[in-house]
């Protein structure tokens, strides 16, 4: 059979320039001093928020604690905060694990955001092992607490909705993408896929969703095959041993044909009574690329347009890392791949180097201010040519003189 590649495009852009919100007038000196300045100014503002957002998780009152974090969050989303964390890196982190072990469920939430914006900003190295080191701990004693109170509240175990759930699945598999799956035992595996084959049986299509693409990523990575191999030889040569491997066996077989059969069977269900199309098409496109995969072993290959480049990914580990960030993210998801070296490196991602005065991600207003004579970009260049005129004046004067020795002598 031909390889057939699934190609999603999304045309629409992940960005949103900013010219409309420009003014036409004269670049005299004058109106772009006002715009350097006027940059600055708003540059001073961010960086006074973001201080004062910060002291204000000391204060005692949650409400007050919600909102600094959710200010917090919108400045990290909007902006790579690498100068701000030279200086508050401890402060934020600690902050905010305080608000996890004493917050309610939404500050919990909230804080939980930022320690994870926080992680994508400052990259692997130290301050991120810092971050996983002092997280785990109160993010799951703040689990476990919500989980005891939510029981106790409601006398029954909690039922949580097909968002929640959806949610789980997504997060564990993008946790997944970061592991070495032959670490891990084979009965946690076994549990996981049973887990998610009886997901795959649930009314709700983003539950259904979400358990097909991590089970894509377990046969990507190869661990049903692992298990099946490991039940196959496993026999010691006692007949009890042997029976207990044949019947092991047998079992991940049965469960591995059970699958196909349930993602052969989504990949072209009918849509029922009061079924939104929109969301029937998604399973359908999911599903068939989930059979495409465990059938003849082709991944989805997709591609996005970031501003005039395209990111692309050919491998389900990829997908669900960029479906997870871009949720993780929402709209600051563009700023981070532009500038977020960590995220690049990541998908191997290399956004064009363009001029900046060139450039469609700049405003009208931006590009004023970096042809004002008085700009920081232009005073550096002045600087690095009145630099380069020296020196090769001084090159100059040497061969010059150089010359005069030569024919004096």
């Amino acid at each position: 059979m031909g390889k057939r590649k699934t190609q999603r495009k999304n045309a629409a852009m992940l960005d949103n320039d900013d010219d409309n919100s420009s003014v036409s007038s004269s670049s005299t000196m004058r109106s772009d001093q006002m715009s350097v300045s006027g940059t600055e100014e708003v540059e001073f503002n961010k960086d006074s928020l973001l201080d004062e957002a910060v002291d204000a998780l000391f204060e005692k009152r949650g409400s007050t604690r919600e909102k600094s974090l959710a200010v917090i969050i919108n400045a990290f989303n909007c902006n790579l905060q690498h100068q701000f964390l030279e200086k508050k890196f401890a402060t934020l982190l600690h902050q905010c694990l305080n608000c996890i072990k004493k917050g309610s469920s939404k500050e919990i939430s909230l804080a939980s955001h930022a320690i994870g914006l926080l992680a994508l900003t400052v990259g692997p190295g130290d301050n991120a092992h810092e971050i996983l080191e002092e997280s785990i701990t109160p993010l799951s004693q703040a689990f476990k607490s919500g989980s005891e109170s939510s029981k106790i509240a409601s006398v029954i175990t909690v039922k949580h909705s097909a968002a929640v759930i959806a949610a789980v699945v997504s997060a564990w598999s993008f946790l997944l993408t970061t592991m070495d799956g032959r670490k891990l035992s084979p009965k946690l595996w076994l549990e996981s896929i049973t887990y998610l084959s009886n997901m795959l049986d649930k009314d709700d299509r983003s539950v259904r969703i979400a358990a097909g693409e991590a089970v894509a990523l377990i046969f990507e990575m190869g661990s049903l095959e692992k298990f099946v191999a490991e039940a196959k030889g496993s026999n010691d040569g006692s007949v009890l041993e042997g029976n207990k491997s044949k019947e092991g066996f047998s079992h991940i077989q049965g469960l591995k044909e059970k699958i196909l059969n349930q993602v052969r069977d989504l990949s072209v269900e009918a849509g029922g009574k009061g079924s939104a199309k929109k969301d029937l098409n998604n399973q359908r496109n999911s599903f068939k690329d989930v059979l495409e995969f465990l059938e003849n072993g082709y991944c989805p290959e997709t591609s996005i347009k970031i501003g005039g480049d395209s990111l692309q990914t050919s491998a389900w580990s990829q997908l669900i890392q960029l479906n997870f960030l871009r949720r993780f993210l929402g709209g600051g998801f563009t700023k981070h791949m532009q500038e977020n070296e960590f995220l690049q490196e990541v998908f191997g991602f290399t956004p064009k180097r363009r001029n900046l005065l060139g450039s469609e991600h700049i405003s009208n207003s931006e590009k004023r201010m970096y042809r004002s004579p008085n700009s920081v970009l232009n005073k550096a260049r002045t600087q690095q040519l009145n630099k380069q005129r020296m020196l090769s004046q001084g090159r100059n004067i040497g061969h010059f003189a150089v010359n005069a020795a030569d024919e004096d002598s």
